[in-house]
């Protein structure tokens, strides 16, 4: 290739690349700092839109009911009436047992037999001396009468009537006596049959039949189930409480519940007695409370939550658990204002409302609404929307019916002086 073709192609090369950069440089923007304040100004004014925006929470309303007020304590449930039964004769055979056992027994019911032969055969020698006695006595009676007779008086001397009469005499001791044997043969002989002291449950046999027993022997136990007992401890704080409420008349509710899911396991108890001592290592005092345990809900031994009714709060403000909110300043909810914004209201804490809720004494008043779901998003002033609340919340909103207060205190379980008092 020659020199002038050379120089020819490296000018045209020249020209097309400077075209290629003006193009590019007529396409740029004239200030990069316009574009990047156009677009601030953009997301400054999506951001303020969005702070404006109102907050979507659910609201639930502050209502008024009567609430029952209960202590929660552990209990244990114990037999009103357990009875181990052992034979009252010994040195005798267990011939048979007629029971089973777990099986229900009468008082009366026979249990077990032993071998009758021994006392059978006292109660028969007994009844022979009486009726020998029996026949002395007829003869010194026959004789002391006709010693006495007017026609023979005269021939029988004072001394031998004296005789007679205390022969007569001795011989109705020697009968009083024969007669006393028989009564005792005959209980021996009724302690063969081993019969049941009390109602209740049959436990597991203690021996076999065809052993030889004592008077020591535990052939079983015997637990009175229905009625039964279940005991508790509450604190020393509660006493003047729960005494208070007994001085109304009417016996105390009691419930067992399951210590487990807290269902309730046997209801219709009653307070039977308070304990007439608190114990100082403790600080705390004892109830016993007595249910019906028909049917056999509850056994002895077991253990249960119980549920222990003071009274019923008239007219209680009850709220969501959910809408109750904590501060180091104390329990607080955000309430609904009339230009839909909301507002953080203290509240204090009257008492715990079953799982779900909880009762207000101060700082609400009926009618109010509260949020109960939401409030992570907002601060007082805050503009608020309504929205349908989730199924856990709208099954806590309160409703007519009338729920329970239940505040564990510190030792065993016990509602605060707030809601017990």
């Amino acid at each position: 290739m020659s020199r002038f073709r050379k120089i020819a192609l490296v000018a045209v090369a020249a020209v097309v690349l400077g075209g290629a950069g003006l193009a590019a440089l007529s396409q740029a923007p004239a200030d990069p700092g316009q574009d990047k304040g156009q677009d601030k100004s953009e997301g400054e004014g999506a951001g303020a839109a969005g702070a404006d925006a109102p907050v979507p929470v659910a609201l639930a309303p502050v209502a008024r009911q009567d609430v029952p007020v209960y202590l929660i304590a552990q209990g244990t449930v114990q037999a009103r009436n357990s009875v181990t039964v052992n034979p009252q004769i010994g040195g005798v055979r267990l011939v048979e047992l007629h029971f089973k056992e777990g099986q229900e027994v009468k008082r009366g019911d026979l249990l077990a037999q032993l071998d009758p032969r021994n006392a059978q055969a006292g109660f028969d020698e007994a009844t022979a001396k009486l009726r020998q006695d029996q026949a002395a006595l007829a003869t010194a009676r026959s004789n002391y009468l006709r010693s006495s007779d007017a026609h023979y008086r005269q021939y029988v001397s004072k001394l031998d009537l004296d005789t007679q009469r205390n022969a007569v005499a001795q011989a109705e001791a020697l009968v009083a006596a024969d007669e006393a044997a028989i009564h005792n043969a005959r209980v021996q002989l009724d302690y063969t049959r081993v019969l049941a002291p009390i109602d209740g449950i049959a436990g597991i046999r203690g021996v076999d039949p065809g052993n030889v027993v004592t008077t020591s022997t535990n052939l079983v136990t015997i637990t009175q189930v229905r009625p039964i007992y279940v005991s508790f401890n509450l604190p020393e704080q509660n006493l003047d409480s729960v005494y208070r409420a007994t001085q109304a008349g009417a016996p105390l509710e009691v419930e067992a519940l399951d210590r487990v899911d807290a269902h309730t396991v046997a209801a219709g108890g009653s307070l039977d007695v308070i304990d007439n001592a608190v114990d100082p290592a403790t600080g705390t005092f004892k109830l016993r409370s007595l249910f019906g345990n028909d049917p056999r809900a509850l056994w002895p031994g077991q253990f249960v939550n119980v549920r222990l009714k003071l009274r019923t709060v008239a007219g209680g403000l009850v709220i969501p658990a959910q809408a109750l909110q904590r501060s180091p300043d104390g329990d607080y909810v955000y309430l609904l204002q009339p230009d839909q914004t909301v507002k953080m209201q203290p509240v204090k804490v009257a008492g715990e409302v079953g799982d779900s809720q909880v009762m207000i004494g101060a700082g609400l008043r009926e009618g109010g609404r509260v949020v109960v779901e939401g409030q992570f998003r907002l601060k007082p002033g805050s503009k608020v929307k309504p929205v349908a609340a989730t199924a856990t919340v709208a099954l806590a909103t309160p409703t007519t019916s009338a729920p329970s207060v239940s505040a564990p205190a510190t030792g065993a379980s016990a509602a605060p002086a707030s809601a017990a008092r």
